[in-house]
């Protein structure tokens, strides 16, 4: 019999630099953190609407002994996975062993800033080697390898980079861990920081950045926009603690909301352009993992990249799934304020998620004015927050490039099994 599983912390490092109430607030205000920057790389320096956590100091954080171990990309999930740690009720210093949890993190690219580091030492300055700490920096599952060694963390420790669904697999296949009995607890998530110069000029020429300048940055994503004209990178990392219901109910934990179901799912067409019915299926499996029907569900935070051909298929997708419902089903992109942050994506929308169903408030997609036609069908929530619904049930969709499908269902912890 599948277990329930609670989720019982969430952290998140918040590019406006707050905590997550405040990131919260944010994004119910319709307010986005992108902004332009331009890099002093020569000879051609990366000018792009981007998201940073510039507030964000690893070594005041972290400790310089430790940040120095670790990437970018690391040094902000570690962050927030002990944010999320101490949230659960534990102690970040207490490394006694904890063989029942487990770590499952999720990054798309790992520590890129480390390798692009040891490329221009050997072919731009000149040197014949590279930091010896290259490899344990750029790895992909160095942010959960000093997770489970920090925490005393024995159980399985799982890194996972499926592009775009990174975060939301590694949250939903700590979930099965949990369901199956595999372990009582899991610490997950994910993060990433795609705004290394090489890794940002890769996305350049796939043509699918929105533009911008100092003037405009700041409304450059408009996800199912008729006037949208691409995605924002950006950087970031949250985190949750996945428990077992009763092992959490019995060590007094508050439980913010019930992790209920996951689907996941391959296109198994196409590198790049998305495809419907392995979306549909997703959605749908993970409805029936949660044993929800489609009337069940009262939000769903939307993948929205604000792309030509994302948009319009994820859109259509939920008409296939609701049909007539639909047009009342509550959706909102929130990449229009806190950008696309790869392999940490899913997990930062998993957390608004969560809070929105706390909250009884469902933030909006920012910036829209007109709906495409072809992303027409849905309730899109524009012009503010969404307030006093009643909603108890969402889904988080993450759809990635090579076709890799992720949905989690979330529900309030106040909804009877």
């Amino acid at each position: 019999m599948k277990r329930r599983v609670a989720i019982t912390g969430v952290g998140l490092v918040s590019p406006f630099g707050g905590d997550r109430e405040d990131f919260f607030a944010h994004m119910l205000a319709g307010e986005s953190c992108v902004r332009h920057y331009t890099t002093d790389d020569k000879p051609r320096p990366l000018s792009m609407p981007a998201v940073r956590c510039d507030r964000f100091d690893a070594d005041a954080v972290l400790g310089k002994a430790l940040s120095s171990t670790m990437d970018r990309y690391a040094q902000l999930g570690f962050a927030a996975a002990r944010e999320a740690w101490g949230d659960a009720g534990f102690n970040a210093t207490d490394r006694s062993e904890k063989n029942d949890c487990g770590v499952s993190w999720g990054t798309a690219l790992g520590g890129t800033l480390a390798y692009e580091r040891g490329y221009r030492d050997l072919w731009q300055n000149g040197r014949e080697r590279v930091s010896p700490l290259s490899v344990v920096l750029g790895m992909n599952n160095a942010a959960s390898a000093h997770m489970a060694i920090q925490f005393g963390l024995g159980n399985s420790c799982l890194s996972y980079t499926v592009a775009c669904s990174s975060a939301s697999a590694a949250i939903g296949e700590a979930y099965r861990r949990i369901a199956a009995g595999d372990a009582e607890m899991m610490l997950t998530g994910g993060s990433d920081d795609p705004l290394c110069y090489g890794v940002a000029r890769a996305w350049e020429a796939l043509r699918v950045i929105a533009p911008g300048d100092a003037d405009n940055s700041v409304r450059a994503c408009r996800p199912f926009s008729a006037d949208r004209a691409g995605l924002v990178l950006g950087e970031g990392a949250a985190a949750l603690v996945l428990e077992e219901w009763e092992h959490a109910v019995k060590r007094g934990a508050t439980i913010l909301a019930e992790l209920a179901g996951y689907g996941a799912t391959s296109d198994h067409s196409h590198l790049v352009k998305p495809d419907v019915r392995g979306q549909v299926r997703a959605i749908e499996m993970a409805l029936a993992d949660a044993s929800l029907a489609p009337g069940d569900i009262d939000y769903v935070n939307a993948h929205g990249t604000a792309t030509a051909e994302g948009d319009p298929a994820e859109i259509a997708a939920l008409r296939h799934v609701f049909g007539a419902a639909a047009a009342g089903l509550p959706v909102s992109g929130t990449k229009s304020m806190h950008g696309h942050m790869m392999g940490a994506t899913g997990a930062v929308e998993a957390v608004i998620t969560v809070m929105a169903l706390q909250q009884d408030a469902l933030p909006p997609t920012a910036h829209v004015e007109t709906i495409d036609p072809a992303c027409t069908g849905v309730r899109h929530i524009l012009g503010g927050a969404l307030r006093g619904t009643g909603a108890r049930v969402a889904l988080s969709n993450s759809f990635a490039f090579g076709g890799s499908n992720a949905v989690l269902a979330i529900r309030n912890d106040r909804l009877p099994a």
